[in-house]
């Protein structure tokens, strides 16, 4: 008999996350895996040491690594060294690497929220009351602030980026496998993040997304490209997930679910025959 794949899915089922419960969304995915590959779930900490037991390593909802930077940088190394294969690949430049791209993709000229980290570079920013400053290496709004100017020099030392408050009329996101677009979704209330309704994208806006995700440069793996709608209609990037993006599979119909499961499953498998 042909053994099956065996693949080690990380997630932190007991992780809190405001608005989302990221264990419904793994237990569903899980359920949904085993069909097609023998796996086991472990917490992010573990993941290091149980991963050359398997096939390969997904990363899944497994929490901002800005609470475990050490213990992941050291999972990185060893995925490395030992040559196991990680989904997605570790090979990714935006929320991955940390979020040194919004700078890069701002001074590029590149449809983002204009982005700096220095204060001699304020200039660049649109002339604005409120400033929403954030760690260059944090996720899920941890150590964010919205700030007027006169509380910038107290926060920006290089270690955070600084944006304008954009007043935005909704946010949007466009989920990805591989390449390949599977859905979008967006909070028609800008106050209400978490509360995601079906988006049914135009071509300029998939133009839009698929650009950052041609950028990026993954050929394989679940990418979430979020976005604003800006006051003169554009989208901005707010940030490129390509780490362990939520998917809000809730939010979907039966068969939008069922397509991406089977997208995800295909995925994999042209990630193991590679």
């Amino acid at each position: 008999m042909t053994r099956r794949p065996r693949l080690l899915y990380v997630t932190d089922l007991a992780y809190q996350a405001r608005g989302r419960r990221y264990c419904d969304e793994d237990i569903h995915l899980t359920a949904r895996l085993r069909e097609d590959f023998d796996l086991a779930l472990c917490h992010p900490l573990d993941a290091a040491a149980l991963m050359d037991a398997y096939d390969a390593v997904v990363v899944r909802n497994s929490g901002p690594v800005l609470t475990y930077q050490a213990q992941y940088e050291d999972f990185r190394v060893h995925a490395v060294r030992s040559g196991t294969r990680v989904y997605n690949p570790l090979t990714g430049r935006a929320d991955m690497a940390g979020k040194q791209y919004l700078l890069d993709l701002s001074a590029e000229g590149r449809p983002v929220i204009p982005t700096v980290d220095r204060l001699a570079d304020l200039h660049r920013l649109p002339e604005t009351d409120r400033y929403v400053v954030k760690p260059k290496l944090g996720a899920d709004s941890l150590g964010l602030h919205i700030v007027t100017a006169d509380r910038l020099p107290g926060l920006v030392d290089g270690t955070v980026l600084v944006q304008p408050c954009v007043d935005f009329a909704y946010e949007v996101s466009f989920y990805f496998v591989d390449h390949d677009f599977q859905y979008a979704l967006y909070a028609p209330h800008p106050d209400r993040r978490w509360q995601l309704e079906p988006y049914a994208p135009t071509p300029a806006d998939l133009t839009f997304a698929r650009g950052f995700v041609e950028w990026n440069g993954l050929a394989h793996g679940v990418q979430r490209v979020d976005a604003c709608r800006a006051p003169d209609g554009d989208l901005l990037l707010v940030e490129l997930e390509d780490l362990n993006p939520y998917l809000s599979l809730d939010a979907l119909d039966d068969t939008a679910r069922d397509a991406f499961v089977t997208a995800l499953k295909d995925s994999l498998r042209r990630f193991l025959a590679e």
